[in-house]
């Protein structure tokens, strides 16, 4: 049983990993520069269902880490 925990652990983490990169939002050098431009703007699309589904991996990963303790 431990053995596939932690199977599904890595798999997880590798998940949460990939969809933390993607939300990367590139703004370069201007935030050194002082020139941060940022416009306040709501999620939608493929950038809400990141952020939703990052909330969802990293609770699962929070889990699967504490039932750790219990086995």
């Amino acid at each position: 049983m431990r053995q596939i925990l932690q199977f599904i652990d890595i798999l997880v983490m590798v998940l949460l990993i990939t969809i933390i990169s993607l939300q990367n939002k590139s703004s370069g050098l201007s935030n050194v520069f002082g020139g941060s431009g940022n416009i306040v703007a709501t999620r939608r699309g493929f950038e809400k269902w990141l952020f939703y589904s990052t909330i969802v991996i990293g609770s699962l990963f929070v889990i699967i880490n504490i039932s750790f303790l219990f086995l």
